[in-house]
């Protein structure tokens, strides 16, 4: 089996739905395993409360275990998503990033197949900014990048507001969290999952 990993920081939901669809894409490829993981959170109960989104991490706590670093050395891909933090990944995500300086110092992560997804509160947020920051660590890790490619046909739409680019995947959420993933944005998702799955088994085998 081909195992690919998902790796995700969520604090409305919008990341979580559009991981969910990674792994979609993913189990459409024969001998894929895959398991949805979280980073930690790290903001306190009172701030989160605050922001409107406790209850919404709470349920994501019970449900999604939280991502180890034995996590990270078993898969054969790993897929990221994380919200935009001015242009950049969150500090949630870096936090656990920071702490995989013993795989690096293994090559542990080397030759495996990595990709990022992410959401943004507007239309030119940072989505393609927070991507390609976040490939630094990919590369210092030694993995083998993957993005969405164009033959997702989604990327070409004008229709609508919507996420996606070459770089990942990725959804807009507007400045109250209220908007949610649309389709093209969920498809894309799916895509790149499908798409990665495909090159890692080819790798694996």
């Amino acid at each position: 089996m081909m195992k690919m990993l998902i790796v995700y920081h969520s604090m409305y939901g919008h990341t979580q739905k559009l991981a969910e669809s990674v792994a979609k894409g993913a189990k459409e490829i024969e001998g894929t395993e895959v398991k949805i993981t979280r980073v930690k959170e790290t903001l306190p109960d009172e701030v989160l409360e605050k922001m409107g989104c406790l209850e919404i991490i709470k349920n994501m706590e019970k449900e999604v275990p939280e991502v180890t670093l034995d996590d990270l050395k078993d898969a054969d891909a790993i897929v990221f998503g994380t919200p935009t933090r001015f242009g950049n990944m969150s500090a949630q995500m870096k936090t656990f990033l920071d702490s995989t300086g013993g795989l690096w110092s293994e090559g542990a992560l080397i030759g495996k197949v990595g990709g990022v997804f992410t959401s943004t509160a507007t239309q030119h947020g940072g989505q393609e900014s927070t991507i390609l920051s976040f490939n630094n660590v990919l590369l210092h890790q030694g993995m083998i990048i993957s993005g969405l490619p164009y033959s997702y046909e989604g990327l070409s739409s004008v229709e609508k507001i919507s996420g996606g680019s070459p770089y990942g995947a990725s959804t807009v959420s507007g400045g109250d969290g209220k908007l949610q993933p649309t389709d093209i944005d969920l498809e894309g998702a799916k895509y790149q999952g499908k798409h990665i799955a495909k090159i890692a088994k080819k790798l694996v085998e």
